[in-house]
């Protein structure tokens, strides 16, 4: 195990950095739900490019056996998006929409 020792440390100013490091809230979870051969599906993944680093990506597979009720529910509107669980929007990337929830999701963390 590496040891990392810096000159200038502080332990007065580490306590709060130790608890602003430790109280932050994980990153928003962004999930799509998809299938093979979804030419929308990969458009909106490149229109969600530039914001990749404020959220988790996750990719549900429709037609999957273990997620029939996704399909059942989205094999007509695909792609359809969550966030943090909930519905966000479906057919493609409201960009708007998806800053006014990152933005959101910032302030509470």
């Amino acid at each position: 195990m590496k040891c990392l020792i810096t000159r200038n440390f502080n332990p007065k100013n580490s306590s709060h950095l130790l608890q602003r490091l430790f109280s932050q809230k994980p990153l928003p979870t962004l999930t799509l739900f998809t299938k093979e051969q979804c030419p929308l599906c990969d458009s909106a993944k490149e229109v969600l490019e530039p914001y990749k680093h404020r959220y988790i990506f996750q990719q549900v597979d429709i037609t999957l056996s273990e997620n029939k009720v996704w399909y059942n529910r989205y094999r007509y509107d695909i792609p359809v998006f969550h966030f943090n669980g909930r519905f966000l929007m479906k057919h493609g990337v409201n960009t708007a929409l998806l800053e006014q929830q990152l933005s959101e999701a910032e302030r509470e963390r």
